[in-house]
């Protein structure tokens, strides 16, 4: 047992066997379709992209504006949704995104242009935007509830793995849609006019699978109790655990909850947490994850990999089919990531990530601007297997440990509120990142890694000066250690 966890949790019953586990999985695998959908949705773009600009005759800027779109709706779907998921719920919000990915979907692959059309037309073309907007909406709703309706439903136990089987479902969504991408364009051709239209359609599945798995799950007990509607949170936890945790369980949520309501008396609002620094410290630390964890590069690769395979100078016959490779580094580096969650501390992953990361970042520039220039032959292979590296060391130290932190960290009076703004900040960043990319590969070819490489340097330096271990406790001790500022002290002192 972690040094950091409390009395209440070490008289906690053990965790048993049984139908509930099996209960608890099925929950987890039907919610993570949000992730799955998160995953395709910003994947898809990868093979679909050119396509897309060459049929609808798009310049540069707008293939650009039409990527990060999606994106920047993102950072406002999150924000939203972590709000109305704090009003209505989490089950009922994740319905609503699952209907959003739909109708996105549907407005993107029927939005007229095309050959028929000529080019795009001004009509299509927004309907085409605003579709890509409202996928972004859904997928920053989805970064933002779906971990923490996870991390809400796990016992303090395993909630690293089973929170972080959200992230590797957005890696698994990202080589599906990889995969997808190069079997359909290998099949239609790459010429064959609406094939950008069929990539993005197999976004429907999902969203239908998940819509209609959610009616079937349960609320979260802790936002059941937060509401008071302890008897209904006691039959979920029934569901979910043995009798005799779910009873000990509901004790202690009962318990916080109770004490969060004599000190706050309600939902806190922005300007509350503002007013109280242990938050407030906390809701920019979870920023700053979410600002790290983005310019690591990986969307770079995920969003515009095929671009930056070509110039490293790969053939366009190879380029689809040499671009999966990441993707299944990332989804090998999930499972190794999702082992390793509740048995390493959150501050060891980062470290270790950020490290490795910056490490990768440097050997990359090296490789492409002095050792192997334009033309050699060993040029694009040197990029693939450094990216690969780079890729593995995200994705197995970074980004399911930070939707893991993001999920645990904010007590639950401001957890839709604080999940919202570090989310709507993560997304923020990864829009800039969209839009900026192939700009600055335009301008400074693989001087872009040079950049990544200094950034992910003073991310690590943050890490290790600034945030908190979150690992072996409950989200109630989590809560008292935050609000009192005492998660900063070291563990013998709190």
């Amino acid at each position: 047992m972690s040094h950091g966890v409390s009395a209440s949790e070490a008289k906690l019953p053990p965790l048993t066997p049984g139908p509930h586990t099996k209960r608890l999985g099925l929950v987890a695998l039907v919610a993570t379709f949000g992730g799955l959908l998160f995953g395709y949705d910003t994947g898809v773009a990868n093979g679909a992209e050119r396509p897309m600009e060459h049929e609808l005759g798009l310049t540069d800027l707008q293939v650009g504006i039409v990527i990060s779109s999606l994106v920047f709706a993102a950072a406002f779907g999150a924000m939203i949704a972590g709000r109305l998921a704090d009003k209505l719920g989490r089950r009922p919000t994740i319905i609503i995104l699952a209907v959003l990915f739909f109708c996105g979907t549907l407005m993107v692959v029927t939005s007229p242009g095309g050959p028929e059309f000529g080019t795009h037309t001004d009509f299509g073309y927004g309907m085409l935007i605003t579709g890509r907007i409202t996928l972004g909406l859904a997928v920053g709703g989805a970064s933002a509830v779906v971990p923490v309706y996870l991390a809400e439903l796990a016992p303090y136990e395993i909630r690293g793995s089973l929170a972080g089987r959200n992230e590797l479902m957005i890696v698994v969504g990202q080589l599906a849609a990889f995969v997808v991408n190069a079997i359909i364009a290998a099949v239609m051709g790459l010429d064959t006019p609406g094939l950008w239209r069929v990539m993005f359609s197999i976004c429907a599945l999902p969203a239908i699978f998940l819509f209609f798995g959610m009616l079937r799950m349960p609320e979260s007990p802790r936002w059941l109790v937060e509401k008071g509607k302890h008897e209904q949170a006691r039959t979920v936890l029934l569901t979910i655990r043995s009798k005799e945790r779910a009873d000990a369980e509901l004790a202690e949520v009962e318990h916080v909850a109770e004490e969060e309501h004599e000190v706050e008396g309600q939902q806190l609002g922005f300007k509350a947490v503002l007013k109280n620094k242990s938050l407030l410290v906390i809701l920019l630390i979870a920023c700053g994850l979410g600002i790290a964890q983005q310019f690591t590069g990986v969307n770079a690769i995920m969003y515009y990999g095929q671009r930056m395979l070509a110039e490293s100078g790969f053939s366009e016959d190879m380029i689809g089919w040499v671009n999966i490779a990441p993707g299944v580094i990332a989804v090998l580096g999930g499972f190794v990531a999702l082992a390793l969650m509740d048995r390493i501390n959150r501050r060891t992953n980062f470290l270790w990530g950020y490290g490795m990361t910056a490490i990768s970042h440097i050997l990359i520039a090296i490789c492409m601007m002095l050792l192997f220039p334009e033309g050699n032959p060993i040029r694009p292979w040197a990029f693939l297997v450094l990216i690969m590296i780079m890729i593995g060391s995200i994705q197995t130290f970074l980004n399911i440990a930070t939707w893991v932190y993001l999920s645990e960290i904010f007590p639950l009076h401001m957890r839709g509120i604080g999940m919202g703004v570090s989310v709507f900040v993560l997304w923020t960043a990864n829009a800039i990142l969209a839009l900026l990319v192939p700009s600055i590969v335009g301008a400074v070819g693989m001087g872009l890694f040079v950049l990544f490489a200094v950034v992910n340097i003073v991310s690590f330096l943050f890490i290790f000066k600034m945030v908190p271990e979150t690992r072996g406790r409950s989200l109630e001790q989590l809560e008292e250690d935050v609000t009192t500022g005492a998660i900063f002290l070291p563990v013998h002192k709190r």
